[in-house]
């Protein structure tokens, strides 16, 4: 009889060596990674749509910024001799700056008032009309319009200084400034009509040209009187609030980006601009202040401020109801040039009362 021995099996036979717990989650841990790739992915995907809408709103506001800085102006279409029978002289100088370079007409006074188209030039005159013209203009800007003026001074034997700020240049472009350099390149027309004899000169401006006058006129002795035709002083408000007058833009941050951008094509600050200054300064000499009610470009109140400050017996202001931005002259052409003229021959008597050593002719 034979013994069979059994031998015992292990206990762990059959089962696995170690106990997998159950997942509580159901098995849905192992889709925890993808869900944080995703998370992840989605916050880059709207960190960057968010980058690239500021990225445009720069590239918008600084395109808007470059325009403000280099207008368009268009070219000069005729010259003092063929649209007004006017003999001139072709000037350039730099400005007083030396930073940019100016280029300009001269025109001679007339020696016989009553001709003076034809008037051969037998005597020099000591009196000079320097015109500022416009932001986005150049030395015609034929709405005001500048020849017809010119022909007039020449008549009542004034010379005439015709000139382009560098935004306004076609062949010596330079960045509108907002009068910063413009008052340099006007200092410097100043400098030329001294040069050229001037013991009176009157400056006469519109729009940011006359606003470059008032910045001028605070560096200067040599400016005896000022026309001012439609003032505009450039500030981070009037800068944005002609821009809305092409592009419905919100204030907030247009005006902010706006004069952040602005030096970068400039190379100067809105804040540069001495506006206060002007706002509160007594000139010594005679400004005649010309604005019109619905200035849709700079309000007319600016001009009664200015008018306002003023204790020179001779300045004056005349606010035209329902003028509009530089077209007095064209809503009243009769008025505006009696007017004009009334005020030079007036600072004409002035100066000579004060200087009386001084004739404004000599001989040839």
């Amino acid at each position: 009889m034979s013994t069979t021995m059994m031998t015992p099996m292990p206990l762990e036979t059959g089962f696995p060596q170690t106990l997998q717990p159950f997942p509580l989650d159901g098995g849905l841990q192992t889709g925890r990674p993808q869900a944080k790739t995703r998370k992840h992915f989605f916050i880059a995907l709207v960190a960057s749509f968010t980058a690239l809408c500021l990225l445009l709103v720069l590239v918008f506001y600084g395109y808007v910024a470059w325009m403000l800085t280099y207008p368009y102006v268009a070219p000069l279409t005729s010259n003092p001799k063929a649209a007004a029978g006017l003999d001139y002289e072709d000037i350039l100088f730099p400005s007083a700056s030396g930073k940019t370079t100016v280029s300009g007409w001269y025109v001679p006074a007339s020696d016989n008032d009553s001709d003076a188209v034809l008037a051969s030039s037998a005597a020099k005159s000591e009196r000079t009309v320097i015109f500022s013209h416009g932001y986005g203009a150049n030395r015609e800007e034929d709405w005001v319009p500048m020849y017809d003026l010119t022909k007039l001074l020449h008549g009542l034997h004034y010379n005439v200084v015709l000139f382009d700020y560098g935004y306004a240049s076609q062949k010596y472009k330079a960045p509108a400034t907002a009068g910063i350099e413009e008052s340099q390149q006007l200092l410097a027309a100043v400098n030329f009509a001294k040069s050229r004899g001037a013991q009176e000169i009157v400056v006469w401006g519109f729009s940011m040209g006359a606003g470059t006058a008032l910045q001028a006129a605070l560096q200067t002795k040599d400016i005896d009187a000022m026309i001012l035709d439609s003032t505009f002083l450039a500030t981070a408000d009037t800068m944005f609030h002609n821009v809305t007058q092409i592009l419905p833009l919100p204030k907030f941050p247009s005006k902010q980006l706006i004069e952040m951008l602005l030096p970068t094509w400039s190379g100067t600050s809105l804040k540069q601009v001495p506006v206060d200054q002007i706002l509160t300064k007594s000139f010594d000499i005679p400004l005649y202040i010309m604005h019109g009610t619905s200035d849709a470009k700079a309000p007319y109140q600016l001009a009664e401020q200015i008018a306002a400050d003023q204790t020179n017996p001779l300045s004056r202001s005349w606010i035209v109801p329902n003028g509009q931005h530089e077209m007095l002259f064209r809503a009243s052409p009769t008025e505006y040039i009696q007017r004009a003229a009334l005020f030079l021959g007036q600072v004409d008597q002035q100066f000579q009362e004060m200087h009386p050593s001084k004739d404004h002719t000599q001989a040839t």
